[in-house]
């Protein structure tokens, strides 16, 4: 592209106005309870602008408009970046500028101005309830400490919709088994009760009474480690965990290996959308901000009902 600024090695110290600028976006982040794979993604993208708007002759975030990031965004698909890379670069820059707003470093927000790319729109990856209830009864539960944990965990995971995130964070005091309820924390450390169906209810009573207190012994420091999901060193899971173990009962049980734990919180609200549930209620117990992003499932509802008129109606 004809005149377009070559960003400064990686290396080189940023000016003073955006090093400030990258300490105050992590210390809103901080503030909000983002995550900090969040903050580090948000970081980078956001350190990669200010060395490009550096080349540009931009030393300071308040050299930006809404003009400067447009061209930006521009550049990074002209280099071949994906839209949701773009996406993300210019949701990072919209936190940035909020942040420094906040701060009294800037006056307005010109990232909220600039237009995001077209993504294509993908349909969520759905399990059938016949496969989810494959993918479970596959997992024993017997005296397999580590299965009676899955079996558990993915019950959670199915029959409640959490975020494999959501499901690491998982403290036992969050389960209420008298109540069939558990304390999910979400995105912004938002937290929401969601019912407890009786299948998670029973893996989780046969885990706390048969599992778990084989990894966290008095010997390993019960009381210090609260988590429900832990390891077989009796320490917190991670998403990784997650991922790997549902992997392998996903082979076990035959399954596509495309199947991944978010696909059952997708599954989760799929099926209460088919069970008849309102997109409001979907919106609560999901944990979702905003109405739009339940709305997906209504475009899983409506492919599924054309696919089935193409295939059962005689002038489809």
């Amino acid at each position: 592209m004809k005149n377009e600024p070559t960003p400064r090695h990686d290396t080189e110290p940023l000016p003073e106005g955006w090093a400030v600028a990258l300490r105050a976006l992590d210390d809103e982040g901080r503030r909000k309870g983002a995550a900090e794979r969040t903050r580090t993604a948000y970081a980078g993208d956001v350190e990669r602008f200010a060395r490009w708007c550096t080349a540009d002759g931009r030393p300071t975030p308040v050299d930006v408009d809404v003009r400067t990031i447009r061209r930006y965004t521009q550049s990074l698909t002209e280099r071949g970046a994906a839209a949701s890379s773009v996406t993300r670069a210019l949701a990072a820059l919209r936190a940035l500028f909020r942040a420094l707003v906040r701060a009294g470093i800037v006056e307005g927000n010109p990232a909220e101005l600039a237009p995001g790319p077209r993504r294509p729109q993908t349909l969520p990856r759905i399990v059938k309830p016949a496969d989810a209830a494959t993918l479970l009864d596959e997992i024993p539960a017997d005296d397999d400490h580590l299965a009676i944990r899955d079996r558990a965990m993915l019950e959670i995971a199915y029959g409640c919709g959490l975020r494999a995130a959501e499901l690491v964070r998982l403290d036992v005091t969050d389960v209420h088994l008298e109540d069939r309820a558990l304390r999910a924390t979400g995105k912004g450390e938002k937290t929401r009760t969601v019912p407890l169906g009786d299948p998670a209810a029973d893996a989780i009573r046969r885990w706390l009474a048969r599992g778990r207190p084989a990894l966290v012994g008095p010997e390993r420091g019960a009381a210090a480690e609260p988590a429900l999901l832990v390891s077989r060193r009796g320490r917190r899971l991670s998403t990784s965990d997650v991922r790997r173990r549902m992997d392998l009962w996903v082979r076990a049980a035959g399954l596509p290996s495309d199947l991944h734990p978010h696909a059952l919180r997708h599954s989760y609200a799929t099926h209460l959308l088919d069970g008849g549930a309102d997109l409001r209620s979907i919106q609560e117990l999901l944990g979702h901000a905003r109405l739009s992003t339940t709305q997906v499932y209504t475009r899983v509802e409506s492919s599924r009902l054309k696919t089935a008129y193409r295939r059962s109606h005689p002038r489809a």
